[in-house]
This record gives C-alpha cells, sequence and structure tokens, in this order.
C-alpha cells in the first residue's frame, strides 16, 4: 500500500500521520516499525534571513519520479506501507514541507527505507525552490547546495 501526494495546502504533519495510520492500516497488526521524516522550512539559509520560499515542480515528471522511488523502495525492502506528502507553492517558515512516512515488520528496514527515500527525493525529484530574502530579494537555491 502506498500513498504520494503532492500539494499546496499546508498540512499538520503528525496529525495526518496518525489518521492515515488509522485509515490504511486498521486491521494490520504485523507492522513492528513506523520510520517518519517531517522536514519544515527554516528561516535562514546560506547566512541569510529567509522571509518565505516557492516552491515549484513539474507534475508529471515529479509523480513519475515519487512513484519510482517508492517502487525500488518496495523491491528493496519489506514494505507495508509508504506515505509521502510534498509542499508546493508559497512556504513560510516551520511550515511542514515533506513527510516521508513507511511501516515495515522490522525497525531496520524502516530506518533504511525512509532515509533512502528522502535522500532520493531531495537529490533526484524535480522540484525547484526559491527563496525570498528579508531584503526582498529572491535567489534559485541549487541542488546539492547546503540549504537546498
Amino acid at each position: 500500500m502506498q500513498k504520494i501526494l503532492i500539494q499546496e495546502e499546508p498540512f499538520k504533519p503528525w496529525q495526518l500521520l496518525l489518521d492515515y495510520e488509522q485509515q490504511s492500516m486498521q486491521g494490520q497488526h504485523h507492522y513492528g516499525a513506523t520510520a517518519t521524516f517531517v522536514g519544515t522550512m527554516r528561516d535562514f539559509n546560506q547566512g541569510d534571513d529567509v522571509v518565505s520560499m516557492f516552491l515549484e515542480h513539474y507534475p508529471l515528471m515529479t509523480e513519475n519520479e515519487l512513484q519510482q522511488l517508492v517502487d525500488k523502495a518496495n523491491k528493496q525492502w519489506s514494505l507495508l506501507n509508504t506515505l509521502i506528502i510534498h509542499r508546493i507553492g508559497h512556504i513560510y517558515p516551520s511550515d511542514a514541507i515533506v513527510l516521508v512516512a513507511v511501516w515495515s515488520v522490522h525497525r531496520k528496514e524502516a530506518f533504511e527505507a525512509s532515509r533512502f527515500l528522502m535522500e532520493q527525493l531531495k537529490n533526484k525529484v524535480p522540484f525547484w525552490k526559491k527563496e525570498i530574502l528579508s531584503d526582498g530579494s529572491e535567489r534559485w537555491v541549487e541542488k546539492n547546495t547546503p540549504g537546498y
């Protein structure tokens, strides 16, 4: 089982995670581990104050890349369920940007799969980040640089 969402609407990751688990894992008592990662926006980057950012994506390409990552994780680890939610649009400090959660029988698989999904998402999935700085200027943040 899996769910991938890309959305503009803010979300509360812990409430969403609880609701999702109650709905999708109902009656399944054989999972022994849930590993999660929540990424939030911070108000600084590369020595500058950041007041907001804008995240863009190429919808079909982004969704396909995320699905391929989930498929690859499912082949490498025995996962029972996967949830990925990623924000796009205008985002402000302390807003949740991304939630990655995996359920498995054992913790090692959950930890490894969660980290794999997050690292691959950050490095390979086509999202573009534009920061709006406190002085009103804007800059695009390149992948594989501090703050991306």
